[in-house]
């Protein structure tokens, strides 16, 4: 089945003021994470894509508005709320050095299974509608383009961790182990039997991930790319 990119958005204004931004309208990249967006292009030229889809927030947009200039064949992107930020509630627009005091931080570090976010949703939730959303693209990829198609869609942090989380089989307690930073590449090739990750935070060239004619129907290879440990959501 179809591979698919997940670009995290490039750096924001809140990413680097340390605020938990959430749904906040308003929210764009800041001068490195737009700088990030425009090489973002050149990282994916070797990459032949069929469909863009986004987050309706801001700062996805605006980081995919580079790549979608050089690739007018593919229009603009899909907006899916499935793929955007979770739900923080109360929490929306808070410092992350305050948050990091409430009981709940604990809960959401250590046990993200169990944590609901005052007035939001909670972890589960957020995983449930971003998986659900990426399998959901991947099937109608699939059927438009066929088994081998390659398609990017740009999100958040903690959507790009829970997505992850999933393809690696590992419960959601787990999913604060995983690290993506602004504008890394996560690909993941979905087949009949279960995901590869190929790449995982990748910030580096990915032009190897360009589909290989000669082994269409076979099983990737042994994964390989560069984990960048960092971030946040």
């Amino acid at each position: 089945m179809p591979t698919l990119l997940l670009v995290r958005h490039g750096r924001s204004t809140a990413n680097t003021a340390g605020i938990l931004a959430g749904w906040t309208p308003g929210v764009d990249l800041d001068d490195t994470g737009r700088a990030q967006a425009a090489a973002l292009a050149g990282r994916l030229a070797g990459v032949p894509l069929v469909r863009a889809v986004s987050s309706p927030l801001e700062r996805c947009r605006q980081t995919l508005e580079p790549l979608l200039a050089v690739r007018p064949e593919l229009g603009a992107p899909a907006e899916d709320e499935r793929l955007g930020e979770c739900h923080y509630g109360e929490w929306t627009g808070r410092p992350l050095a305050e948050l990091a005091k409430e009981p709940l931080w604990r809960t959401v570090q250590d046990h993200a299974a169990a944590a609901a976010f005052p007035g939001g949703e909670s972890l589960r939730e957020l995983s449930h509608r971003t998986v659900g959303a990426v399998r959901e693209w991947n099937a109608e990829i699939a059927a438009e383009h066929g088994e081998d198609a390659v398609w990017v869609a740009c999100s958040h942090g903690d959507v790009i961790k829970a997505v992850v989380a999933d393809a690696l089989g590992l419960h959601l307690d787990h999913f604060q182990r995983i690290s993506v930073e602004p504008c890394s590449v996560t690909a993941i090739r979905y087949t009949p039997q279960r995901p590869f990750v190929l790449r995982m935070g990748d910030t580096g060239d990915l032009s190897s991930l360009a589909p290989k004619p000669s082994a269409a129907s076979a099983a990737p290879a042994t994964p390989v790319g560069d984990a960048v440990v960092g971030g946040t959501a």
